[in-house]
Order: structure tokens, then C-alpha cells, then sequence
């Protein structure tokens, strides 16, 4: 199978739905249409040993927490949602941070405004993926993290369509449901990057975005069948931007409204582009096949679930094995002590074979010669899968934001890891959430590390609420091992949300 025909018919199928769609929880649905002006403020300061901040302090933050030790963040913002009758409504938000120590401790994170008709949005801005926007189908406080697009890093400011939860299909007899996206972005991170990257290395700057998702899930609306399933498919794009590169003839890359048209389906490039480009694809592309199983009853929850990774043809075909996120999950709705758990298995160690060779005599010798895919990792655009250095995938491959020698990318593509989560409830007003973190490393295919690196992250945080929507979090987080280090830390934190109007 060609990767043109997977991005062609993806990329028709997330065309909005159309049709006798219908919202699969009417009230559940207006309930939250309410018209409000609500305000967030959190100020939070960490402490910590041996110059770093723990890990799981730093990831899935949405790249707000300094990875240097002893740091303060302050987070404010204010967000509106207003009905306009007819199925419409709109909504906007804008929060700012100031963080110490950091490059720019003074920035905007989110600034967006959206526009939504019934089952359908239209997002403009910079905005964090929370459960309304998000396509993931990994628990957002528990997972390690989802390899397509998870919390890590900052978000990217786009332009995204999107269908923002299960809309039951037409003609399925209620059985059939859908959601998607399909968005456009821009990097605004050159200047830090420029700061980062040592002069003898390069990097691409104002490069472009492009993700789209498409997920079907079988499920009975009447709740009388417990079991679902849900199948899906996500297509990410690093495209455009001018590169620093001295020793390529080509520095800006393409980006006219055809080159658009070859990236969404997934061709090579034209004459203007590189001569990888022209041999493969145009652009750097990544994506993930993902598979959930669920079970729900009053009392009990139970869902498993597999992300499939790929960055090119090969993985695309499943000639990576069994690379991916594998994962379980239970929830205890009656069980405040113990109310959800989380199991994951992340294995990137197959990458379609040791080498890449796809121009080779095949009569000589014999195989497919795709392989070493790197994850992350682009040839065209080396800073990787990352923003601000973060990396906007799962965080246990290691961002670039921890070489300490100034290079871009990630170093360690080859792992296997462990990881758990659990929450729950101590009294009602005292929650709790638990990680831990078990990672093997063999750095890339083509820089392997001298020897296996290993890491070990815990992190256990509670939380108190406070009448009047005040919040205040105490966490203690614990590194050991070779990758990144041996650190120790505290963070206290202080929350409070509320209604302007």
C-alpha cells in the first residue's frame, strides 16, 4: 500500500460529517452550553536537586514548568463560552505565564477564539488540548502520554476543523459513531531555537504544521450492550520554514497552496523541494493507527488500547512489529479510594528493521530495506517532533530540551518503558494521583548509546480543595538512573478558578 492512497482517503474522510448527524447526549450536550466569563490563576514554585527538575514536575505540562531547578510559574487567564441560539455558540480565552528561570519569562499560552454549529468547530489560536478538543484517546492525567499529539509541549497555534466528541452516524441504526480534525499550524519558537542550537548544527525556522484524525467506535447508545470499540487514524506534518543549513541549496522550503495539496495527501515534493523530498515525501510525517476496547458497567470501567506508530511507508504497513503504546485501564466510579488505574507498555525498539535502503538491488538482496525509521527524527527538519525543544508526543522519548551539548533532536528513539498512574480520593476533599515511570534506552538506530541507559520517575501529588474554588497541590518526585539523572524534588502550588459573570 502506497502512503499517497492512506492520506488521500483520510484526508476525504475527515471532511466534516454531513447528513442526519446526531449529538449521542443531547443533554449532557446543552448542559455545558451555559453562558459564563470564568477566570484560572495558579501560581506554583518547585525545588529540586542536581540542577534539573523531576521529570514528571516537567512532562505533560503543556510545557509550562521550567526543566531547571528551583522555578516559579504563574498562569492566569480568562474564558468565555456564549450560546447564539440555533445551535450556535462561541467561545474564546486568553492565558498568559510568566515562568523563572526560562527563555522569555513573560508569554502568551493560549489565545484563541472558536465558533462551534452544533456538532461542529472552528478553533483559531493557540489552545490546550482539554477533554472538549482533544482527539486522544489516552487518559489525560494518568497516561504516559499519547505519541501522536499529548500535553507535553506548548500548544501550536492553528487553524483546526473539528468535531469535538462522538457524533452518531446516520443510517447506523444508532450503532455507528465518528469525530475528527483536520488543522493547520505555525511555529513561532525560531528565536529560542536560534538560542538553543550551537552554531555548527542547524535548524528550521517558521516551519509549518498540518494533523489531521479521523475515529469510528462502535458502541450501543441505548447502553444496554457494554462493549466498544474504536478505530483510528491520525496523519501529523512538520512542512515549510527556511532552513539554517549552510550545505543545502535549498533553504526555503515549499510552501505554495500545491505543496499544501502534496503534504495532506502524503506525495513527494516538486522541483523546489530537496532531493530526499523529491525521492520520499514532501515534508516530515508521522501518524498513528490506535485500536480501544472498552467495557462499561454502573460499577466498573475496564479499556485497552493501542497506539500503532509510524513515520513512513514501512511503518505505515506494519513492518514495525509491535512498536507502539499498548495500555490498560480500570475505573472504579463507587470507589473513591482507588477511582481510576492506568497500565502502559511503550516499545520503539523495532523501527522496521537496523538499516535504510530503499534504492538497492532487491534481486541481490532480497527484503523490503525500509527501515531505521528514527523516530521523532527528521533528516529535513532536526529539531524533531517538538516545539520549544518539547517533545509534542510522548515525553519518554526524552525531548531535545535535555541535551545538554546544544544539538537538536531526540537522542533516545530506541526504548522500552513502564509506566503506571492511579487516582483517587482520600476524604472528599483530598485527592490524589500517583505515577511511575520504568525506561530502557538505546539511544537512535544510527547513534546507538555505549551502553543500555535507564531511568526510573515517580511522582506522587495531592491536592486539597478549599470552598470557594481555591485548590492547593503539594507533589514529591523522585528520578534515579542514568537518563536524564538523579533529582528530587517538591512543588507546592495554589489554584483558584471562579465566575466573572
Amino acid at each position: 500500500m502506497r502512503i499517497q492512497w492512506f492520506m488521500t482517503v483520510l484526508s476525504l474522510a475527515t471532511v466534516p460529517f454531513c447528513g442526519r448527524a446526531q449529538e449521542e447526549d443531547e443533554t449532557a450536550w446543552n448542559e455545558e452550553k451555559a453562558d459564563y466569563t470564568m477566570f484560572r490563576i495558579k501560581t506554583s514554585g518547585v525545588l529540586s536537586t542536581n540542577g534539573q527538575t523531576p521529570f514528571w514536575m516537567v512532562s505533560n505540562r503543556y510545557g509550562v514548568v521550567p526543566l531547571e531547578a528551583h522555578n516559579g510559574c504563574l498562569q492566569a487567564g480568562v474564558f468565555h463560552r456564549q450560546p447564539l441560539g440555533a445551535g450556535w455558540e462561541w467561545s474564546a480565552g486568553a492565558d498568559l505565564v510568566t515562568a523563572v528561570p526560562r527563555y522569555r519569562t513573560v508569554y502568551v499560552q493560549q489565545l484563541f477564539g472558536a465558533l462551534t454549529y452544533r456538532w461542529l468547530s472552528l478553533s483559531i489560536g493557540s489552545r490546550e488540548g482539554r477533554r472538549h478538543y482533544s482527539q486522544s484517546l489516552v487518559d489525560p492525567r494518568l497516561s504516559s502520554g499519547d505519541m501522536g499529539i499529548s500535553s507535553n509541549a506548548r500548544p501550536v497555534p492553528e487553524i483546526n476543523l473539528y468535531v469535538p466528541r462522538f457524533i452518531t452516524l446516520p443510517y447506523t441504526g444508532g450503532w455507528l459513531q465518528g469525530k475528527g480534525n483536520f488543522a493547520v499550524g505555525r511555529s513561532f519558537d525560531s528565536e529560542y531555537l536560534k538560542s538553543f542550537i550551537r552554531p555548527d548544527q542547524f535548524y528550521v525556522k517558521d516551519m509549518l504544521w498540518h494533523h489531521k484524525s479521523l475515529y469510528v467506535r462502535i458502541k450501543d447508545t441505548e447502553n444496554a450492550f457494554p462493549f466498544t470499540m474504536t478505530l483510528g487514524l491520525r496523519h501529523l506534518v512538520q512542512w515549510g520554514g527556511v532552513s539554517t543549513d549552510p550545505k543545502t541549496k535549498v533553504h526555503m522550503q515549499p510552501r505554495s497552496f500545491k505543496d499544501f495539496i502534496r503534504i495532506v495527501l502524503g506525495e513527494s515534493g516538486g522541483a523546489n523541494a530537496t532531493s530526499s523530498d523529491q525521492i520520499n515525501v514532501l515534508g516530515s510525517h508521522y501518524g498513528t493507527y490506535d485500536i480501544h476496547l472498552g467495557y462499561e458497567k454502573e460499577s466498573l470501567a475496564l479499556k485497552a488500547y493501542h497506539q500503532h506508530f509510524f513515520d513512513d511507508a514501512s511503518g505505515m504497513e506494519l513492518l514495525n512489529g509491535m512498536d507502539g503504546l499498548w495500555g490498560i485501564q480500570a475505573d472504579f466510579p463507587h470507589f473513591a479510594y482507588l477511582r481510576k488505574v492506568v497500565l502502559e507498555r511503550l516499545v520503539t525498539l523495532n523501527q522496521s528493521g537496523p538499516f535504510h535502503f530503499i534504492d538497492y538491488d532487491h534481486d541481490k538482496y532480497p527484503g523490503y530495506g525500509g527501515g531505521g525509521d528514527d523516530y521523532y527524527n527528521n533528516g529535513e527538519y532536526p529539531a524533531g517532533h517538538a516545539y520549544f525543544n518539547r517533545g509534542v508526543g510522548s515525553p519518554l522519548l526524552v525531548s531535545p530540551e535535555y541535551n545538554t551539548d546544544g544539538t537538536p533532536g531526540f537522542k533516545h528513539t530506541r526504548i522500552r518503558a513502564w509506566h503506571l498512574g492511579a487516582e483517587g480520593a482520600l476524604t472528599p476533599a483530598l485527592s490524589y494521583r500517583i505515577l511511575l515511570s520504568s525506561i530502557e534506552s538505546f539511544g537512535r538506530p544510527y547513534r546507538p548509546t555505549l551502553k543500555k541507559m535507564t531511568g526510573t520517575f515517580f511522582l506522587a501529588d495531592f491536592s486539597y480543595a478549599f470552598p470557594k474554588d481555591w485548590t492547593l497541590s503539594v507533589a514529591l518526585a523522585v528520578d534515579r538512573g542514568s537518563l536524564p539523572g538523579n533529582h528530587t524534588g517538591c512543588s507546592i502550588s495554589v489554584a483558584k478558578q471562579g465566575l466573572i459573570r
